[in-house]
């Protein structure tokens, strides 16, 4: 079997997606900006924003899972990253191209989102075999949020909004799965397990962090949280994921180190 290239290989969701394709008994290369210890992947040092070290990564590879993205710089990391890194498949060959989105790219009118869906019809007019699956927000994206925003007197959370969180390794296995197999185009959503108000998620943060914060609903206004209000970013009709927001933290942490609870 030809070897499968993983962009983004040392974010959550690309880690999970190279240690479970080396699970499968995959031959595996990486992709990252920075040199990495020597592991049972094959690394490669490359930049997708600038092209350097693709052409090297896709020599020979049957598929890339493409994780990359940055919703800091995403016109830069998502847009042009992807812009190059589809170029330099198509000199390589004819590699299968799997992309992971995000479920509301054409519902939700945020900057990011756009940029996402820009890069979907970028992939389907690319020429290259293609698959491309949506997913809803991740349980670390939501806690992330939950713990910057815990350090203000108040936790405040949007007033109406709900989300769906999932796990990174069940969206890593669907990713795998699919790197497994041919070309499927658009294939349907996955979402958590649970649609949950942003404040009820909140409530569960503090009690298993053994915190106090008032929780402050608010609304805020304009198109972006509009969309989110509306839940465009929501698949409750793709529930597929099993584990939830609470099995989620009990894990996350009980791995903490001590005193960071």
């Amino acid at each position: 079997m030809q070897p499968i290239l993983v962009t983004g290989a040392t974010g959550t969701l690309g880690r999970s997606a190279v240690r479970q394709l080396l699970d499968a008994g995959r031959e595996v290369r990486a992709l990252s900006r920075q040199a990495h210890p020597p592991d049972a992947a094959r690394w490669f040092v490359g930049d997708l924003s600038t092209g350097i070290g693709l052409d090297q990564a896709l020599a020979d590879a049957g598929t890339i899972v493409h994780c990359a993205s940055d919703p800091r710089s995403h016109r830069r990391a998502d847009l042009d990253g992807s812009r190059n890194l589809i170029e330099a498949a198509r000199r390589a060959g004819q590699a299968h191209l799997v992309y992971i989105s995000i479920v509301g790219v054409d519902r939700v009118p945020s900057g990011y989102y756009r940029t996402k869906l820009q890069v979907e019809r970028m992939v389907e007019a690319s020429g290259l075999p293609w698959t491309i699956l949506r997913a809803t927000q991740f349980h670390d994206l939501v806690f992330l949020a939950l713990e910057w925003l815990a350090r203000l007197p108040v936790l405040p959370v949007p007033a109406g909004v709900s989300f769906q969180p999932i796990d990174a390794g069940e969206v890593a296995a669907e990713l795998v799965a699919l790197a497994g197999g041919g070309p499927r185009g658009r294939v349907p959503d996955v979402g958590g397990p649970e649609v949950r108000r942003a404040s009820d998620l909140a409530r569960s943060y503090l009690r298993a962090r053994a915190r106090r914060r008032p929780i402050l609903p608010f609304p805020i206004p304009g198109r972006v949280m509009a969309g989110f209000w509306r839940g465009g970013h929501l698949a409750p009709d793709r529930a597929c994921g099993r584990r939830t927001w609470e099995d989620f933290l009990a894990e996350r942490l009980a791995a903490a180190p001590a005193g960071s609870k």
